[in-house]
This record gives C-alpha cells, structure tokens and sequence, in this order.
C-alpha cells in the first residue's frame, strides 16, 4: 500500500494597519474587504472539511486574524489537528511556521533564532503541543536553517525536490545531520516536484479522477506520494479545488488502495536511512521553492517575478533590501543600549515577547518581573513595550511577500514599508532620533516600474502612517 501525503501551505501575509491593528479597506480584492476576508470565503471556510485529512500549517499572522474575525474556523483548523492526532499515533496533522514569513536565509543570526522561536511558542499557544515540524517560508534554507530546526528539537522538514544536492527521490525521507558532526539530525521530504506543479499550474484540481489517476502514476515510483503546494490553490487560486480534493481524499484515493497520512506518523514506520546534503544556493545564500536562482527573488533582479508589464524589471529589490537592513540594525542597535539598562537580557526578551503577543492581558506584568533588571515604574515599562514593538515591527518589515512580486508599487510591498514606518514612529516616541535622512536616501535608490510612482522614499513620504 502506498502512503499519500498532501501537504498544504496556508497563508497571508499581515495586512494590519501597524498603528490600529485593524486591517484597512482593500479595493482590489472587492467585493470583500480585504484579501484576507476574500480568501477566507474561497479557501480556508471550505477547506474544514480538507484540514483532518492533509497535512497543513497556517501563517501565526494568519491564525491570529482568523481568530479574531472567524472563530468557527479558527477552532475547526485546531480541532482538525486533534482528530488527526488521535487517528495517528498521536500525530497531528499541523505543523508550525518561521512567525513573520520571512527568507530565513537572509535573516541575520538573531532575527532568523527569533522568527523560529516565535513560530513555535505561537504553534504551542494554538494546537497544545509539541511541534514536530517548522514550513520554512518559500521552503527557503540552507545548512544554517536546517541546523537552527535540529537545535530547536524538530524532527523532520519539507523541501522542494531541486533543493537536494543531486538527484533526490521524493518517495523516500533523506537524514541530514548537523553540520556541527555532533550526531543530531532531521529527516528531510522533498514533495513530488511534477506532480506539485500539475495542481498548483496545470489544472490538475478540475477532475478528482484526474488527480488521483496522477497520484497512482506517482505511485508507480516508490511507496511514498507527498506533495506540497500553496494551500490556497484548493479553492481561491483554482475554484472547487477544495472539493476535487476533498473528494480525491474523502473517496477515490482510498479506493485506489493508498493510506492517507502524514509526515510524522510516515516517519514512525519509515525512518530514513539515507543521508543528504541540501543546495545552499550561491554564495550560500539557501535555496527555495520559487527562485531558480536560489532566493535571489527576495533581494536582487534575479529574473523570478510574478505579474508585471513587458519591459518591467526588479531591480528596486536589491536597495530597498539595504534599506530595510540599515533600519533594522539601527533599531537593533537602540534596543541593546537603550534595553539594556530595562531588561537584564534584551534579546532574550525579545525572544520571549511571543507570550504577550499571544496573550496580553494575562502576562505582562508577568512578563516584566521575569525580565527587568529592577521594578519598573510606569515610564519606564511603557518604554520597555514601545522598544519590544519597534523589534516586532522591525522582523515584520521583512514580510517575503515585500519582495515576490512585479513592482515597488505593490501593496504586499507598501506593507513592508508600513512596518518600517512604525519602526521609525516608535524611535521617534522614545526619543531615539531615527536615521531618516539616511534611510530615505537609500530607499530613493529603489525606483517603481510605474512612472507616476516614483521611488520607495517618495511612497514612503506620500502616505502617512494611517494610510500608508
């Protein structure tokens, strides 16, 4: 019997206005509010009846929209984890992801230990238990990411089958050890690059017959079918997706003799048993699921691109990047001084920040007994949240989605933007001059395709920080 695995990728980015929370009118996904609210009707409402049956995480953005505004789905997703688990041995069908979405490749060493710890503490939150795996966004890794996922206690992760180094097999789990030869290692499940391409591409989602008919083709090749896609291609991106594959799942494929599971309960009675090096890309820099030039997409004019006009190029990544990167370490630098003379470890602080994120009111005061060098008056713990939410402005900033598209001028970009606005906002509030002339020169650097749009420091400068 062959074992099917289908692993859905379920995500947004943050859309919240940085200063009220709430997320502001988007007209290009009308007739509903915003892209998230469009989404939800098209994709994560229908999926319910998918969640108990694939594998699947959800952005940590994304759930906690998806609890304030729809909690019938939000506690169907987290019930789905928990039938699964008792119908697996104990595993369930969630896994975490990195919080902010960003290229973890590219992160600095601190930035990238915090999006993963705060993945994770977000996934305890939630399912209330342990994770047995982290999506890497835009399955971006390279040797240090992997590491980063072994030091954190995670047993296994999904990549795309040209991040192997050399010819891989997507029905089998590879072992990739730590570079540190200490011994410590994850499995590593490389999705079925064709047939992952044929649902999200090539219309593979209009006949469940179809698609089952291409899962026993792919059976033909080993005694593992996994597959991994955006999930938003069962529903929103190819419409009735969630119900060809509901009822492929539901129906035909057990029909067709495969046991329907997931990765961890696969691992239990399939440990693997050969070894693998990943591609890390140029220069080391990782490799990815979108970016045939490594994970060039997300910080030069690689070619990779999406949408856009005859003629348009990418080269706004590169500086408006730099810029982003000069301002977080600015800000990175203010916190450690200014930190530091509040909190006795700063970055551990920042680490540990996720619990009142999650869960505000209970835990703040908490909170600051557990990491100030000393009680804090009313001042001074104002100053400590300001600082804390200029760091989670500042990881936000670098959202992937800033850099995946055609142009400048796009709103997934102009949000990264919002973040950085914040950013210089709240140094401004506690009276940390921010690097402003320094920053808009470089962001001057990154020019849109449209004309009329000018360069990042001009849309930076022409929105103000309720609309920008």
């Amino acid at each position: 019997m062959s074992a099917l695995i289908i692993h859905g990728h379920f995500y947004q980015p943050p859309r919240e206005n940085p200063w009220t929370g709430e997320i502001d009118p988007e007209p290009s996904a009308a007739p509903y509010h915003d892209w998230n609210e469009r989404i939800h009707a098209e994709c994560y409402a229908p999926n319910v009846t998918n969640y108990p049956h694939i594998s699947f995480n959800f952005g940590p953005t994304l759930l906690s929209w998806l609890a304030s505004k729809h909690p019938d789905t939000y506690q169907k997703i987290l019930d789905a984890d928990k039938v699964s688990a008792s119908a697996r041995g104990g595993h369930g069908n969630a896994i975490a992801q990195a919080y902010g979405h960003a290229i973890l490749p590219l992160c600095n060493e601190r930035d990238r230990l915090t999006q993963v710890l705060w993945g994770l503490a977000d996934f305890r939150f939630r399912f209330g238990r342990e994770p047995e795996s982290l999506w890497l966004p835009e399955t971006a890794a390279n040797d240090q990411v992997l590491a980063l996922l072994i030091e954190q206690g995670l047993r296994y992760v999904i990549l795309a089958p040209n991040q192997g180094k050399g010819a891989v097999d997507s029905s089998r789990p590879y072992r990739f050890s730590h570079p540190d030869r200490s011994g410590r290692s994850l499995a590593v499940f490389f999705y079925n690059g064709p047939l992952a391409r044929a649902i999200a591409f090539e219309r593979a989602l209009a006949s469940s017959k179809g698609l089952v008919e291409l899962f026993i083709r792919a059976a033909q090749s080993g005694d593992l079918v996994n597959v991994a896609t955006d999930g938003e291609t069962y529903g929103h991106h190819f419409k009735f997706g969630d119900l060809c594959l509901s009822h492929a799942l539901g129906i035909e494929a057990k029909q067709a003799g495969f046991w329907i599971t997931n990765y961890a309960e696969y691992l239990d009675r399939n440990p693997p048993s050969l070894e693998v090096e990943i591609d890390n890309g140029p220069d080391g820099e990782g490799s990815s699921w979108s970016c045939a030039h490594g994970v060039g997409r997300w910080t030069r004019d690689c070619g990779c691109q999406t949408g856009g006009e005859p003629g348009w190029n990418q080269q706004w990544r590169q500086p408006l990047r730099e810029a982003l990167n000069f301002l977080r370490d600015d800000a990175a630098m203010k916190f450690q001084n200014v930190g530091g003379e509040l909190l006795s470890d700063p970055w551990g602080t920042r680490n540990q920040f996720i619990g009142v994120i999650l869960d505000p009111d209970h835990v703040r005061e908490e909170f600051l007994k557990r990491h100030a060098v000393r009680q804090l008056n009313s001042s001074e713990q104002s100053r400590v949240w300001k600082l804390l939410e200029m760091q989670r402005s500042a990881l936000l900033m670098f959202t992937s989605c800033g850099w995946f598209f055609s142009d400048l001028a796009g709103i997934e970009t102009i949000q990264v933007m919002r973040y950085a606005a914040r950013v210089v906002d709240l140094m401004s509030q506690l009276g940390l001059e921010p690097p402003v002339k320094q920053f808009l020169e470089m962001m001057a650097e990154a020019r849109s395709n449209r004309v009329e749009k000018g360069n990042a420091a001009q849309i930076f400068l022409a929105t103000d920080k309720t609309d920008i």
